[in-house]
Formats: structure tokens, sequence, C-alpha cells
């Protein structure tokens, strides 16, 4: 076995998408293939974001603001937990919840 072989793995993370973003996607929820490059380096919620944005081009910027920050209006959940850090890691059975909150009056 090859290095290159050897860092080809990939997990995979369901991702379900909030209505207001089912424009970019077409359903309700999406799996996304996420490189591991190493053991010691697993996958984030912000790779897991970006390849959301390589799948369905624009749908970051609906998540995520210029600052690389999550926008108010957003809640990412993984595994049934609240996460506001992107650099949050995943493993190979994580399953993330876009949430956007409604507004209006």
């Amino acid at each position: 076995m090859t290095a290159r072989a050897s860092r080809e793995a990939a997990i995979v993370v369901r991702v379900q998408i909030p209505s207001p973003l089912l424009s970019y996607t077409g359903q309700a929820e999406v799996a996304v293939a996420i490189p591991v490059l190493a053991p010691e380096l697993p996958p984030t919620v912000s790779s897991v974001l970006a390849a959301l944005d390589g799948a369905y081009p624009g749908i970051r910027f609906r998540i995520v603001d210029e600052q690389r920050q999550l926008r108010p209006h957003i809640k990412l959940f993984v595994g049934g937990q609240l996460i506001r850090d992107l650099s949050t890691p995943l493993t190979s059975d994580s399953e993330m919840m876009i949430v956007a909150a409604l507004s209006g009056g």
C-alpha cells in the first residue's frame, strides 16, 4: 500500500437541509463525501460546508458569512448537539442538520 492510497479514505456525512435552502439541493437530505487526509486530521464541519458548496454552488454563503461565522439565523447540529465552531471534527457516522430560523411578521 502506498502512502497516497492510504490518504484516499473518505467519510460520508448525511446532511439535512432546511426548507429555505431546498432550492439549492432539491432534496431534504444529501450525502457528502469528505476526504480524510490523515487520522489525526479528521474532517470538520467547515469541510462539509465546503463540499456542499462544491456540489451545490452558493449554499455555503447562505450559511456562513464573509467573516467565516455562522449567520445569526442558522443553527447547526451534529449528532443532535448544537455546534457553533466550524472546526468541530466529524466521524464517519456523523449526521448534520442545518436549521434556519423563521422571521417576519
